[in-house]
């Protein structure tokens, strides 16, 4: 049974600064004490009904919360940070869009044993964005068929730049040395995320985290039942 999802704040009335996202939960919050927190990350152009179909696949010892993302698109769909057609974005926008996420998700983690992330696509984005904040909040990520964000695009392919917002923006330092646990799936054939954010992911994922990586053969952008038998393996085994 699914709680209710809280209603979404109207533009007109709402200050300046972030805002409470729209989200689904998997408990109501009366039942929610002494479970972990895994927030779910949708991807481009869809919502938080997108990914909850994979929720009864995952270990019951998880509250989910699946989040909105707080911009709508022209042709229906939510996404965290506007993209143009080379799968660029405003770096002031993406920054924007990790603030207000990490500003609720950090509301969130005093009320559970443990928080960690998953993210699909742009999700996986948001997920990584949010670590190399704080890599000490989070038990664990997982990606699906997604990237990291690259902050000095004068280096390698992504958004931002050496001298923009992103400029200092991430704590890869602390990341390094925290070493989380994090999981990457993807198929090497993936025909959505263009190979300058593979190549630019599994370079930065090598240099900070404890990764485990696997390939699946014909999920395309996707998320198949191994892949997802996996990733409960890895929830199971990681966070206890």
């Amino acid at each position: 049974m699914t709680e209710p999802q809280n209603p979404a704040p109207s533009p007109a009335s709402t200050p300046a600064g972030p805002t409470e996202p729209f989200v689904r939960w998997s408990r109501p919050e009366a039942e929610r004490a002494g479970t972990h927190l895994l927030v779910i990350l949708h991807g481009y152009g869809a919502d938080e009904n997108d990914l909850f179909g994979i929720v009864p696949e995952l270990p019951e010892k998880f509250t989910f919360a699946s989040v909105r993302a707080p911009l709508v698109m022209d042709h229906g769909g939510y996404t965290w940070f506007p993209l143009n057609a080379q799968m660029g974005s405003d770096p002031l926008a993406v920054r924007a869009a990790i603030e207000d996420l990490q500003w609720w998700v950090a509301a969130q983690r005093p009320h559970f044993e443990s928080t960690s992330l998953l993210g699909f696509s742009m999700g996986m984005a948001m997920a990584t964005s949010l670590l190399r904040l704080d890599p000490e909040a989070y038990a664990c990520i997982v990606g699906l068929s997604g990237f990291a964000i690259d902050p000095d695009p004068a280096q390698g392919a992504g958004v931002g730049a050496g001298t923009g917002p992103l400029a200092g923006f991430f704590d890869d330092e602390a990341v390094k040395a925290a070493r989380p646990k994090v999981f990457w799936g993807r198929d090497q054939a993936d025909p959505v995320i263009t190979q300058d954010k593979v190549e630019y992911t599994h370079a930065w994922m090598n240099a900070h985290v404890d990764m485990t990586k696997v390939l699946y053969a014909g999920i395309g952008h996707g998320i198949g039942p191994q892949e997802l038998r996996h990733v409960g393996e890895f929830l199971d085994y990681t966070v206890k």
